[in-house]
């Protein structure tokens, strides 16, 4: 398999959908689909009404044809739910999911990897987040199903991943650890998978994808290629000017006079010492234009990884009228990301556009009852008896209190995952009527796609953002086809 020389980010909740990293496949590079959440976005469609029948088309080609046919009666709405109408709520992960969870877990990754491949031989992957660990063993297994090329894995120590992808791909049953806060060396907190549970059915072994982790430093690359469970297959190596969660900066947190933590030369990262491990490697932050990518190659890269431009073209899952509002801010000279050390419930910082009408604002965040209703974010925690809890800053304070959290970790919370779901169109109606609000993330080079709207263009294409990143190198990769 050829390393591709552009990797698109796996952004967001649903902004990198199968539509986008389907452009991008067909023009010869690596599309990735957001794992994050897929569930409860696969759920949400189908409440929606699943106009163009995508995902029925995918679930009719699901191995697990029952679960497909739960999934369907519980949540399809033939023409879709009524204006205003809540979605209906998909339970939240514990250490110990439902099979019903797990099913419609496994289904949605299924899903959206198999739209992504649809029709070409490119390649695929999809992006996780090591510190949502709880959905992590159905996700991989689901996108397994479909044929997934790459897995990419950051925001956390991914060291587990490659032996679980060794075992999935044999349709092993599977256990993980989990981070417990309060635990000790002697807890051994776990959450477990069984393939067979679900699809009620022997597999046969399925393709092991490469694996590639995310990181912010030349240490944690070093370890993952040393202490990891398995083979990793090389990095993304992502500096703090990349949207969504940063690495927090090395030592003591400095804030700059808008706010935002400073990052210094201890955060720099240096490609010659990624080198060192090996393996193949991508560059991201800021990365997104010919001449950086030019320069990746030089410095012994692959490529680079690409976030903020995808995130806008026009095969993103992101609205098309905050692409709209977003676009007017850039062309007028006024697009501004705020690098939040507060709003992420996980204590990292991270990316938000100051945008009108979103959560960004301070009168929307204040005007919001705190809900945790998704709960992607939430912590496990110890409890006194030895039991586990989970909780989230972002919850009610009190709830918050009564589950041994301290009042100091929760001002400024803002809750990115309804925030997040909002801006692919999917967002609650509370039970208060109040529709939640967008908070979109994007890089700190958001002001360049602005070269991408010349002449009165409001709009641009995947297949733009390729040809243009790939114009300052000689050869082109050609299209998967």
């Amino acid at each position: 398999m050829t390393e591709p020389v552009i990797i698109q980010g796996g952004m967001g909740v649903g902004v990198s959908d199968w539509k986008l990293a389907k452009a991008v496949a067909l023009e010869g590079q690596l599309g990735v689909v957001s794992g994050t959440a897929l569930e409860n976005i696969l759920a949400r469609r189908l409440q929606m009404g699943d106009l163009d029948g995508s995902v029925r088309r995918a679930l009719s080609s699901y191995p697990g044809p029952a679960s497909a046919d739960r999934i369907l009666k519980k949540y399809f709405i033939p023409g879709g739910k009524a204006p205003g109408d809540p979605f209906k709520l998909v339970p939240l992960f514990s250490l110990t999911p439902s099979r019903e969870l797990q099913e419609l877990t496994v289904a949605a990754n299924f899903v959206e990897v198999f739209l992504a491949k649809e029709g070409h031989k490119g390649l695929v992957g999809i992006n996780y987040l090591e510190k949502i660990q709880m959905p992590i063993l159905p996700s991989i297994y689901g996108a397994l199903l479909a044929g997934v090329d790459y897995v990419l894995m950051g925001a956390g120590i991914p060291r587990a991943i490659p032996a679980l992808l060794d075992d999935l791909s044999l349709n092993k049953n599977v256990s993980m650890r989990i981070n417990v806060q309060g635990s000790t060396a002697e807890d051994d907190f776990r959450t477990t998978f069984n393939p067979l549970d679900i699809l009620q059915r022997q597999m046969p072994p399925l393709k092991r994808p490469k694996f590639i982790a995310i990181v912010a430093s030349e240490v944690l690359a070093s370890t993952l290629t040393k202490k990891s469970s398995g083979h990793v297959d090389g990095f993304v190596v992502e500096g703090p000017t990349a949207g969504g969660h940063n690495a927090p900066p090395r030592g003591p947190l400095h804030l700059s006079p808008k706010g935002e933590p400073v990052y210094g030369a201890k955060d720099e990262v240096d490609p010659g010492e990624i080198k060192k491990n090996g393996l193949p490697f991508w560059l991201a932050g800021s990365y997104g234009n010919p001449e950086k990518l030019k320069e990746a190659i030089t410095q012994g890269a692959a490529g680079i990884q690409v976030g903020t431009i995808f995130a806008y073209c026009e095969e993103s899952g992101l609205l098309d009228t905050l692409k709209r509002q977003v676009f007017g801010k850039v062309l007028r000279g006024l697009a501004e990301v705020f690098t939040d050390p507060l709003a992420s419930p996980t204590g990292f910082p991270f990316k938000v556009v100051n945008l009108e009408g979103t959560v960004s604002e301070p009168e929307e965040y204040e005007g919001r009852e705190r809900i945790c209703d998704l709960g992607y974010l939430r912590t496990a925690y110890k409890r006194k008896d030895g039991s586990v809890g989970y909780r989230c800053p972002g919850e009610p304070e009190n709830i918050y209190l009564q589950k041994e959290g301290k009042i100091e970790d929760t001002p400024g919370k803002k809750c990115i995952c309804n925030g997040l779901m909002a801006t692919i169109g999917l967002g609650q109606t509370q039970k208060d009527g109040y529709m939640e609000r967008p908070l979109i993330t994007s890089g700190d080079d958001l002001a360049k796609i602005g070269g991408f709207l010349k002449e009165g263009k409001l709009s641009y294409t995947a297949a733009e953002v390729i040809h243009y990143l790939l114009s300052a190198i000689p050869a082109p990769a050609p299209t998967m086809v």
